[in-house]
């Protein structure tokens, strides 16, 4: 073994618009942050201020003097610097050395990012001190991160609905036959809630507040009182802009979701229309495996089964499916080279 070898441990990384999640080859994964930076600016420099946990906590709070940034939207970079000062700063986190060797990354890219977002991806991970840094397409990762069969000739296909994006992928002979990505996703979900309240109650409320909203009483189908659950939210009374307090149902949450979940089974369906014959013959018989953060919002399951009347199960970490898929890729390498994109 070479001497380089003994400190360098390879690792997956799922770079996702909401969070971001480490995967270290034997151990699992053993980061899982938001994918935010903060920073202070001073005479116009740049200073990281916070990455991951503590830097989401100022998202929307931040004086004149720090600005809060998510470097990726809609699953890919959108800005350069922060993405790389937040894989840098996770990959130290993990390691908790100093001097540790450069690691070989494999990082999840969507389906559908463009040559040059791939290369930026690639780049960034590069900058932050990767040895190596290998690219696998997103489905194929939740695919085999929520166990299905991919190598096997049947069909599985697989939703994973992210923070930025939702892949819709059916996947045979280890590879995928039809894939589709729509920039939806948790993301959407939020700013849904935000307008939604902005236009039927006159209440202004944060990013983070519609995110609490959707994770508490969030679900994708009319509750069968025509009320469900209640919670209280705070926000700014846009008729006489002071700060007041209002209970909202979580049929008011299902209205303001109508747009976006109708959206995420459109492109299921459009998937299944392109799906060849004996594969759509495959997917009737095992159904559709749900994953990704969205795959936890209420009654998701229900509405895609209605819309499809396929079978849906939701695998058993939604969250965590892409970053163990990358993670097996890697403990898999040779099974599963054909599915990873080397240094191009």
């Amino acid at each position: 073994m070479a001497f380089g070898g003994l400190f360098a441990t390879d690792i997956a990384i799922d770079l996702g618009t909401a969070n971001t999640l480490i995967y270290v080859k034997g151990k699992g994964i053993i980061l899982n942050e938001p994918s935010v930076v903060a920073y202070h600016v001073k005479d116009g420099k740049k200073q990281v201020l916070a990455v991951g946990e503590d830097a989401k906590l100022m998202l929307g709070r931040t004086p004149g003097s720090i600005e809060a940034i998510r470097p990726m939207r809609d699953g890919v970079i959108a800005d350069f610097d922060s993405a790389e000062e937040m894989i840098k700063h996770f990959i130290r986190k993990v390691f908790r050395r100093t001097t540790f060797s450069k690691p070989k990354v494999i990082v999840c890219v969507p389906h559908g990012a463009t040559p040059v977002e791939k290369r930026a991806i690639r780049q960034s991970v590069l900058s932050a001190g990767a040895r190596k840094a290998a690219l696998i397409a997103e489905p194929i990762a939740a695919a085999i991160g929520s166990g299905m069969p991919i190598t096997e000739p049947t069909g599985s296909m697989v939703v994973d609905i992210g923070g930025g994006t939702t892949e819709v992928a059916v996947l045979s002979l280890g590879d995928v036959v039809y894939a589709r990505s729509v920039r939806i996703g948790g993301d959407r979900m939020d700013d849904a809630i935000v307008s939604y309240l902005r236009r039927h109650h006159n209440l202004l409320i944060g990013e983070q507040t519609a995110e609490k909203v959707k994770m508490s009483i969030g679900t994708a189908r009319m509750p069968d009182d025509g009320r469900g659950a209640t919670m209280l939210v705070r926000g700014r009374d846009l008729l006489n802009g002071v700060p007041k307090e209002i209970e909202i149902t979580q049929a008011m949450v299902a209205e303001a979701l109508v747009e976006p979940v109708q959206q995420i089974c459109e492109a299921v369906m459009i998937a299944l229309e392109a799906t060849p014959p004996d594969l759509a013959a495959d997917i009737v018989d095992r159904g559709v495996m749900l994953s990704g953060g969205g795959a936890m919002l209420g009654e998701m399951d229900l509405a895609l089964r209605e819309q499809t009347g396929l079978s849906i199960s939701i695998a058993d970490q939604p969250m965590n499916c892409v970053a163990l898929g990358t993670g097996k890729a890697l403990e898999y390498e040779k099974q599963l080279r054909h599915v990873i994109d080397y240094d191009s």
